[in-house]
């Protein structure tokens, strides 16, 4: 019988766990999924360096994540740190209060480059897509609070580039009014559309049969383009939404005051002051993908790096 295993995803935004076993087929069934906001990387773009504030939500949800894990019988955990920890210089007090909170599970917490966050992100999205028959290739787009990676592949990754555009990073050096102003607006378009030009040196977008949406930004824009009555992963998991109701969705939420935001039934109250970022990145991506491949389809996943990294434990 395989291992039940555990995955911690922690990003820029939130920090996620999932405890999974694997079933005959070699898929994850979940055990436990959950997901808290701790903004790991407040401040960070400005000052370099994870706040005390910040070091300590997030390290107490570590903790209640290890005894979550200890009731689980856990026999295998991986804990992935990216974007805000690989920007902080303190990175290392961060690891080794994540080893303290582990404990006997003797957890190595790994600080992963944009490459190998790249893989883990196709490698958890990709398998129910080709169990559904989409054509490839697939360009997975995984947008997070400090980064958004862009992968290219059908069954293995053929090119893949991180870029330092995501919704809290966004929102932090350019959205800062309620809501964002023109020139605001403009500016972050124009932060956003020169990380695209970097990445598309190294991913070719023409060609691409579908774009692949990942984690909270992408799912929320969803649930509006749906117009869901509630946050519904089921609703949102493999939900193919033409491209022109994801940019509307884009431009409401980008549009909206706070206080608006704040009102949505599918609105997690950790992104109501970051998703106008986040809608602006996904556009963006969307605009330049299709005018490279006008045919592709948009799909959103609710698997994604957190998944890989539970495949990575087989």
């Amino acid at each position: 019988m395989s291992p039940r295993v555990a995955a911690v995803d922690c990003g820029t935004n939130s920090i996620r766990l999932l405890v999974a076993d694997v079933d005959a087929d070699g898929r994850l069934v979940d055990v436990v999924r959950r997901m808290e906001v701790v903004r790991l990387g407040q401040g960070i773009d400005r000052t370099g360096v994870i706040a005390p504030e910040a070091m300590e939500r997030t390290l107490a949800m570590s903790r209640e994540y290890a005894e979550v894990c200890r009731r689980a019988e856990v026999e295998r955990v991986r804990f992935v740190a990216t974007s805000a920890s690989r920007d902080a210089r303190n990175a290392d007090e961060f690891v080794e209060g994540v080893r303290t909170a582990f404990g006997d599970l003797d957890v190595a917490p790994e600080v992963v480059g944009g490459d190998t966050e790249a893989r883990l992100s196709f490698t958890g999205a990709t398998g129910d897509l080709r169990a559904l028959g989409l054509p490839g290739p697939y360009l997975v787009v995984d947008l997070g609070g400090g980064s958004t990676e862009l992968v290219r592949g059908t069954t293995d990754v053929e090119a893949g580039r991180s870029v330092d555009v995501g919704c809290v990073r966004m929102t932090e050096r350019h959205l800062r009014s309620d809501p964002p102003t023109a020139a605001e607006v403009d500016a972050a378009r124009d932060d956003v559309r020169a990380a695209l030009d970097a990445a598309e040196e190294a991913v070719p977008l023409d060609g691409i049969g579908a774009v692949v949406g990942l984690a909270g930004s992408i799912t929320t824009v969803t649930a509006r383009a749906l117009d869901l009555p509630r946050y519904d992963p089921e609703r949102i998991h493999l939900a193919r939404v033409p491209a022109a109701d994801h940019l509307g969705a884009c431009a409401d939420l980008l549009a909206m005051t706070r206080e608006h935001r704040a009102t949505l039934p599918y609105m997690h109250p950790g992104r109501v002051d970051v998703i106008g970022a986040g809608a602006l990145v996904w556009a963006e991506v969307l605009d330049r993908v299709l005018e490279r491949s006008p045919g592709a389809e948009v799909v959103t996943s609710e698997h994604d790096i957190l998944d890989g990294i539970a495949l990575s434990l087989l």
